[in-house]
C-alpha cells in the first residue's frame, strides 16, 4: 500500500460524512450548501472556518460553472489547502536539530519519538532519544523498547529526576556521541495548570541553554505539540495554551485514523500559523507520515 492509500485509508472516518454530501443526486441547492457547512463543522473545522469554505466555494461553484461532485470536491480541496501553512524546512531532515516533544498525557508523545526515531535512523541519521518524562515509568520503558528496534541510544535518569536537569545530561550525551538528531520526550502537562506550563518553559529554556555550547557549533532546539486528533476542539485549546506558554514551532496529529474529526489539523494550523510536520493515520512506523498539505485535503474530500 501506498503512502496515499494509508492516508485515504486513514481519514476514512473523516471522509465519510463528506461523502454522503457529495452524493446528492446531481443537484447543487441551498440544502446541499447547508449539508456542507453543518459536516465541516461537524468534523471539528470551526463554525467560522466552515462558513468561510461554504460561502467561498459557492461562489467559485458560480463563477466557474462548477456543477458535478468531482468538480467540487477538486475545489474544495484546493481551498482547505490554503489554509495550510508550509514549514520551511523538516525539522527531522535539516539537522543537526533538537526536538522536544510537548503535550497532554495520552497525545501519543512517546509513541511519536519512537516512531520518527526509527524512521530516521533507517534514514542515516545519527539519533539520539532522551526521555524526560521522568513521571511515568511507563515512558522510560516504552521508549527503551523504541530505541533497542531503532539501534538508537536512550538517555534516561532515574524516576523523579528534574525533567530540566535530564534534557541538558542528554544534549551532553548527544554532544560526545556527535548525535545530529536528538529527540526529547516530555511529561504530559495539563494545559490549563499555569505552574505545570511554568515547569515546562524551564525545560525548554535550559534545554536551548545547553544547545547553544555543543561542540559542532549551536544546535537549534524545536518546540513540537503532539495532539490527539480526537480531542477535536479541544486540542485547539491546548494548542493555544501551549503556544501562548512556550512559543510552539510546529505540531504533529496523532491517532486520525480514529476519529471523524480530521477537520481539527485544519482549525489549529488556521488559528495558529504553524506548520504541521507529521500526521498519524494508524499503528505502524510508515503510518506516522510527513505532512503534505494537498495529498491530506484530497485524501479527505474522497479524491485519488
Amino acid at each position: 500500500m501506498g503512502l496515499f492509500d494509508s492516508l485515504k485509508r486513514g481519514l476514512e472516518r473523516s471522509r465519510e460524512a463528506l461523502n454522503e454530501v457529495f452524493y446528492f443526486g446531481g443537484e447543487v441547492d441551498e440544502s446541499f450548501w447547508e449539508d456542507l457547512e453543518d459536516t465541516l463543522v461537524m468534523g471539528d473545522m470551526g463554525g467560522e472556518i466552515a462558513m468561510r469554505v461554504t460561502d467561498d466555494l459557492r461562489e467559485t461553484a458560480a463563477r466557474k460553472n462548477l456543477k458535478t461532485a468531482d468538480q467540487l470536491r477538486v475545489a474544495l480541496a484546493e481551498r482547505l489547502c490554503e489554509f495550510f501553512v508550509e514549514p520551511e524546512s523538516d525539522i527531522f531532515d535539516d539537522t543537526p536539530s533538537c526536538v522536544l516533544f510537548v503535550g497532554i498525557n495520552g497525545a501519543g508523545k512517546t509513541t511519536t519519538v519512537g516512531k520518527i526515531a526509527s524512521a530516521e535512523a533507517g534514514a542515516g541519521k545519527n539519533v539520539v532519544i532522551g526521555s524526560a518524562d521522568t513521571f511515568r515509568a511507563a515512558a522510560i520503558e516504552q521508549l527503551d523498547v523504541w530505541g533497542e528496534r531503532a539501534g538508537v541510544p536512550v538517555i534516561k535518569r532515574d524516576r523523579g529526576s528534574d525533567p530540566a536537569s535530564v534534557c541538558y545530561d542528554v544534549l551532553d550525551q548527544a554532544d560526545k556521541l556527535g548525535s545530529d538528531l536528538v529527540l526529547i520526550d516530555t511529561a504530559g502537562r495539563l494545559h490549563s495548570s499555569p505552574e505545570l506550563m511554568r515547569e515546562l518553559a524551564k525545560v525548554v529554556k535550559v534545554t536551548r541553554k545547553r544547545a547553544e555550547s555543543c561542540a559542532a557549533g549551536p544546535m537549534p532546539v524545536h518546540v513540537v505539540l503532539v495532539i490527539d486528533s480526537a480531542t477535536g476542539q479541544n486540542g485547539l485549546a491546548q494548542a493555544q495554551e501551549f503556544n501562548e506558554a512556550l512559543g510552539l514551532d510546529g505540531i504533529i496529529m496523532t491517532k486520525l485514523d480514529g476519529t471523524a474529526k480530521g477537520g481539527i489539523a485544519l482549525a489549529v494550523a488556521e488559528q495558529l500559523k504553524l506548520p504541521i510536520y507529521r500526521i498519524g493515520v494508524g499503528e505502524q512506523v510508515e503510518d506516522l507520515q510527513r505532512f503534505d498539505a494537498s495529498s491530506f485535503c484530497r485524501a479527505l474530500v474522497g479524491l485519488n
